[in-house]
């Protein structure tokens, strides 16, 4: 099991990504902070303590999987990734921008750490459950991991997904849903209620683990290392996060999934922030 780092400087690069995540918006002009922030401790749990990477082999492939199946959400993930070091920070500001590397939806290898492409919701789970069983066949001890938003998890193909990686008992899966309670269209309750969720994701075979706080990053380790040291199943982790999480006028508002923050707004973030 990986040593525990240390919990301060993780939550000090977890600031840092949020902040990166307001700039990049800002200077773009448009993207999806809602959900960016409040899946940050969840990528930075990944990152800088779970997955087996490489920033300078970024083909390695003995290395762990992450897929991002929200992939509006990837300014987070680009943050991220520049933090790591698979590429320079400076690139951050080139979100969006025509011949950019750094799209509005993810694209593989673009920058190098991107898995798949990923934009039309619901396929991450069926992605992730093929490059299970992949590694499993050539007998590779790699580990898939794959982000999903709540709002997501309408999608069908989701839960044929789910069905298959039970009936496989793909142990080297872990599936997390960024539970924050809110989509485009408002609360996830009132578009299609998702509770009791943990019992819904148990009753396909997955061992559920059900995070409180999805911005604690002590849960979210602990919860990452129990998945990994289950044997027989698959897992998921729900973590209940906040959208727009360290924002004050941003968190729990549907209005902010795919809104820029103009410039009044952005100084005032990160004032809060800083």
């Amino acid at each position: 099991m990986a040593k525990r780092p240390d919990i301060s400087k993780l939550k000090d690069i977890a600031r840092n990504i949020r902040i990166d995540i307001l700039k990049m918006l800002a200077a773009a002009g448009s993207g999806h902070p809602g959900g960016s922030l409040s899946s940050v401790e969840i990528l930075v749990a990944l990152y800088f303590y779970k997955l087996r990477h490489d920033p300078k082999n970024p083909h390695w492939p003995d290395r762990d999987r992450f897929i991002l199946s929200k992939g509006h959400v990837c300014p987070a993930l680009y943050a991220v990734l520049a933090h790591a070091g698979y590429f320079p920070k400076e690139e951050l500001m080139t979100l969006r921008k025509l011949g950019s590397r750094l799209q509005g939806h993810s694209k593989k290898d673009s920058p190098p750490g991107i898995e798949v492409s990923s934009g039309s919701l619901g396929q991450g789970l069926s992605i992730a459950n093929g490059m299970a069983l992949a590694a499993r066949l050539d007998k590779k001890d790699a580990r898939i991991y794959c982000l999903m938003g709540d709002g997501e998890t309408n999608e069908g193909q989701v839960w044929e997904a789910a069905m298959s990686a039970g009936h496989y008992k793909l142990d080297n899966l872990c599936a997390i849903v960024d539970y924050n309670k809110l989509c485009i269209d408002g609360r996830v309750e009132d578009v299609k209620a998702l509770e009791p969720i943990a019992d819904k994701w148990r009753s396909f075979g997955l061992n559920t683990i059900e995070v409180s706080d999805g911005h604690d990053l002590e849960q979210l380790m602990g919860a990452l290392d129990k998945a990994q040291n289950t044997k027989g199943a698959p897992s998921i982790i729900i973590a209940h996060t906040i959208k727009g999480k360290g924002v004050s006028f941003a968190e729990n508002k549907c209005e902010w999934h795919g809104v820029a923050p103009n410039q009044e707004q952005l100084k005032k973030a990160l004032d809060e922030l800083q």
